[in-house]
Formats: C-alpha cells, sequence, structure tokens
C-alpha cells in the first residue's frame, strides 16, 4: 500500500488527526520527515503500514483498558525479550478487568431485583432504593 497522510493515518487508524498528534507528543507514534516540499513551506509527512500497525495496537489496548504509560511500555517490550514483564502487565490487566467484571455483574443483579420488584403490581413506593440495597 502507498504511504499516507496524517489524515490518512488517522482514518486508517479509526481516530482523528489530533489523536494521532497527540500520541506523537506522547512518544507512542514516531513523527517521520517531511518530504521535500515547495518554496512555501516543507513537504508532507507520511505514514506507512507499520505506523497502521502500531496506532491501531495503541486503540486496542486502551480498549483492554491499559493506560498510556503501559501502552508505551508495551510498544518497548515489543522490541526486545522481556516477556515475563509484558506478561505481568498482561496479568493485572485481567485481574483489574475480572474485578470490573464482578461489579458489573453485581450491579447487573440489582438491576434485575429493580425489574423484578416494578414487575409486581403491589400498591405502594418503586422499590428502587430496596433493590440496590442487597
Amino acid at each position: 500500500m502507498k504511504p499516507r497522510t496524517i489524515a490518512g493515518l488517522a482514518r486508517d487508524g479509526g481516530v482523528g488527526v489530533e489523536t494521532v498528534r497527540y500520541y506523537q507528543r506522547r512518544g507512542l507514534l514516531e513523527t517521520p520527515e517531511r518530504t521535500s516540499g515547495d518554496s512555501f513551506g516543507g513537504g508532507v509527512r507520511r505514514y506507512g503500514e507499520e505506523d497502521v500497525r502500531r496506532l491501531r495496537f495503541i486503540r486496542s489496548a486502551q480498549t483492554a483498558g491499559f493506560t498510556l504509560e503501559q501502552i508505551g511500555e508495551l510498544l518497548t517490550l515489543d522490541a526486545g525479550e522481556d516477556r515475563q514483564r509484558a506478561r505481568a502487565l498482561a496479568q493485572a490487566r485481567l485481574a483489574a478487568l475480572d474485578a470490573r467484571i464482578a461489579d458489573l455483574q453485581a450491579a447487573r443483579a440489582s438491576l434485575q431485583r429493580l425489574a423484578t420488584a416494578c414487575d409486581t403490581a403491589a400498591a405502594g413506593p418503586c422499590p428502587i432504593i430496596a433493590a440496590f440495597q442487597d
């Protein structure tokens, strides 16, 4: 595939141009040199497939709950051989996700109790507070 501009990189990565620039400022994405331009200013920066791959990784890692600092560390680990550290980061995220899933399951159970309680034809106030107290 031919090189793309920052707008093309952003589009292919599913983000906005300012997000790409932000990742560049944070050191997560490289900022390529400008191609030679005309006398009115510099040329255009060109991005390749590796840049798209890296951008998509950043977005996926964020979705998994990694912070940008952790993503930076993962990107550094990708170039090395410290699999133990990568595994430790992944295990920590798994533990955090498991805790979040447990919280969501508890919230779901509370909502299910509320829906069941509101489904009855009993007279009286809405049982919303009681449903979340268990």
